[in-house]
């Protein structure tokens, strides 16, 4: 994968970091998306050699194409494009607020949309691309009181079946990674006995790590997955498996 160019959206901190330091690691150039936090975005390209951070805010429609632009610009061309960012806001049904459904909407599935449509344009001209979006177990199991964000969730699997068919003749393959539960300051802040009622949903008994998900990315964008397309990969210790 030398000389490939990566984008990893949200990847200032968790899974996006661990995702953008494993495509470092095999070789990619690698473009550091974030939105907030310039420190953190600059200590992961720290821990990848020639890596570039690059900021924008995803629920901006100009944005995203900017985004796309400048990192094909900038990096030599875009390769690999990883849909990690994304929001939860969790509410049960009759207290939810419908500019809190926009807000995830916008942020969790319209963002994939856009940006796989401009990347779609540079891996079309390459005859070569990998579009990898980041999904939830929840868009497939559902869960109580995640209605909203589950259904940003599945609405990127079917997304993703959809571009994975209208994008293979040119050479672009499309999939989706869905974490479980995994191992971050949010759910190591939760407190003991939610921890244990979320561990008996899993039959490995542990919450995954970062490094689990980006390990199913490094592969998808690897050419070790070149028949591969339109499929999920579910990375959640064994609570769902279809």
């Amino acid at each position: 994968m030398t000389g490939k160019v990566a984008l990893v959206t949200g990847a200032s901190r968790g899974i996006g970091a661990a995702c953008a330091i494993a495509l470092g690691n095999a070789g990619f150039k690698v473009a550091v998306h974030y939105r907030g936090n310039e420190d953190k975005a600059l200590a992961v390209c720290a821990a990848i050699p020639g890596a570039r951070a690059f900021r924008a805010d995803l629920s901006d429609a100009a944005a995203c194409q900017g985004l796309i632009k400048t990192v094909a610009a900038e990096m030599g061309g875009l390769h690999v494009l990883v849909n990690n960012a994304g929001v939860a806001i969790d509410q049960i049904l009759p207290m939810a607020k419908p500019d809190d459904f926009d807000t995830l909407i916008n942020t969790n599935l319209k963002s994939v949309f856009l940006l796989s449509k401009f990347a779609a344009r540079p891996m079309i001209r390459q005859k070569w691309g990998r579009i990898i979006n980041l999904a939830s177990v929840v868009g497939f199991t559902g869960n109580p009181g995640q209605s909203m964000y589950a259904a940003t969730k599945a609405g990127i699997v079917g997304f993703t079946k959809s571009i994975a068919a209208e994008l293979a003749p040119f050479g672009i393959l499309a999939n989706c990674v869905a974490p479980g539960f995994i191992e971050t300051d949010m759910t190591g802040a939760l407190p003991e006995p939610v921890k244990e009622a979320m561990l008996g949903r899993i039959p490995l008994k542990r919450f995954g790590a970062v490094e689990d998900i980006a390990g199913a990315v490094e592969f998808l964008a690897s050419e070790k997955s070149s028949y591969i397309t339109g499929s999920t990969i579910h990375v959640n210790g064994g609570m769902f498996t279809n």
